[in-house]
């Protein structure tokens, strides 16, 4: 393996784990207004907190791997999961995001590009062989460049 670094969001980690708290109280709150002849909390409005609350974990970090033939990126426990081939890669160079650009999964349209970043505004954006940008969100975007330039050599 080349390369392999995993970057913690930690604001979305604490947003998690405030929600989760609140989630908690909510459905505390709700049980104890319960009278004793209902079944429960609704099962729908439970389902929907821990939706919500799986959907913010997999976002609280971001890997990036780089192995002889794939860049692997990997959100959270891995509901999201993209790989680009080498071979496809054209170009890699450090970067800082704009604030505006935010977090998580984006398109954006000016400049047209693909952004992945779960924290901080430094990425590394690669260019592929069919025109295609992306730009990947890192806390150490010199060494994910140079790991990108030595793999697509």
């Amino acid at each position: 393996m080349n390369y392999k670094h995993t970057q913690i969001g930690y604001l979305i980690l604490v947003a998690t784990l405030v929600v989760l708290v609140l989630f908690a109280r909510a459905y505390y709150m709700a049980s104890a207004e319960i009278p004793s002849d209902d079944s429960g909390p609704n099962f729908a409005v439970t389902a929907i907190m821990v939706l919500i609350l799986l959907i913010l974990a997999s976002f609280c970090s971001l890997q990036v791997v780089i192995d002889e033939k794939y860049l692997r990126i990997k959100f959270g426990y891995g509901i999201y999961r993209k790989k680009f081939l080498l071979n496809d890669v054209m170009s890699a160079r450090a970067m800082k995001n704009h604030w505006y650009y935010g977090w998580g999964i984006r398109v954006w349209f000016w400049p047209k590009m693909w952004i992945y970043n779960v924290s901080g505004f430094n990425a590394v954006e690669i260019k592929m062989k069919n025109g295609k940008t992306y730009r990947i969100g890192t806390d150490e975007p010199r060494e994910l460049e140079q790991a990108i330039l030595n793999s697509i050599k």
